[in-house]
């Protein structure tokens, strides 16, 4: 049975990180130097950077799927995005497929591409154009287009992949309001008070809050928005901020139905007392009543 090595300082620095290396013999990257001691990137670009080195072709890396798999949110994502785009790691172009459909195309290199331009950049085979039947001829399959690319070179089997479906966008309110916005961040930063498994970090928190002020707009209680979010929690649960998300969105209540106006009653007319006889009865004007303007048309 083999002994692994394992490579250590002869002589410890006094100071200083001191490193305990272990050969790797699966599952590892190798990251230049370039990458992990560049001046001028950030850790976020940097650790971003190096992930994608890792994915295999063909592997989804879009913002907010990144955003649902680290804590880190959509925005920075998306400028660690930008900054590994500006010093040549990575290279994304949008394109129309054959079937009219407009895709992103990603690139990682694993060498800073200095001049890298859309002709150095792998290329999707052009699908034919499928040729119309005669009318009494079967109609042969079309071909199906080719999925987003997001490395060198496209997985044998990504023209056999389906398409992807893009994700409904998170619910907002119709009218900004400070009050409510205020109480759908509360509610959010204290569900772990009732499901510990539910503690979302405070970009989580800020991203969902107007979410769950579209759900209170809506006139949904506080009680009942918070049972719906912590209700049959999946086991285990490894992200939660997205399974929030996807709660906060397909489960939206519909506007409360405007209740009816109610006519008001007719007002019965005032009491009136006849000038004959002195009795009460209701009437718009002052006069006789029933008894008496009968008595009267019969003594005229």
């Amino acid at each position: 049975m083999d002994t692994p090595q394992i490579s250590a300082p002869s002589r410890a620095p006094s100071s200083g990180v001191v490193h305990i290396n272990t050969p790797h013999t699966s599952r590892f990257t190798v990251v230049g130097n370039h990458l992990t001691q560049h001046g001028e990137l950030s850790l976020t670009a940097i650790g971003l950077a190096a992930h994608i080195q890792s994915l295999p072709d063909g592997f989804r890396i879009g913002i907010r799927f990144l955003a649902d798999r680290f804590p880190e949110s959509e925005a920075r994502i998306a400028a660690a995005l930008r900054e590994l785009e500006a010093h040549g790691y990575l290279q994304r172009t949008r394109e129309r497929l054959p079937s009219g459909r407009v895709v992103t195309r990603t690139v990682s290199y694993n060498q800073p591409a200095t001049d890298a331009s859309p002709a150095t950049a792998p290329q999707p085979q052009p699908q034919p154009r499928p040729v119309r039947p005669a009318p009494e001829a079967p109609a042969p399959a079309p071909a199906p287009a080719p999925e987003t690319a997001t490395a060198p070179s496209s997985p044998p089997d990504s023209e056999n992949a389906p398409t992807p479906v893009p994700r409904p966008s998170l619910p907002q309110p119709q009218v900004p309001d400070l009050d409510r916005h205020r109480a759908a961040t509360d509610l959010l930063a204290g569900l772990r008070r009732h499901e510990p498994r539910l503690l979302l970090a405070e970009d989580d928190v800020r991203r969902l809050a107007p979410a769950v002020a579209a759900w209170l707009e809506r006139d949904a209680h506080p009680d009942a928005v918070r049972r719906t979010l912590v209700a049959d929690l999946p086991e285990p649960l490894t992200h939660p901020a997205g399974l929030l998300a996807h709660r906060l969105t397909t489960l939206l209540p519909p506007p409360l139905p405007t209740a009816p106006v109610r006519e008001a009653a007719p007002r019965p007319e005032p009491l009136q007392n006849c000038d004959s006889c002195d009795r009460a009865f209701r009437a718009p004007e002052p006069g006789h009543c029933r008894e008496c303007r009968s008595d009267l048309m019969e003594a005229a």
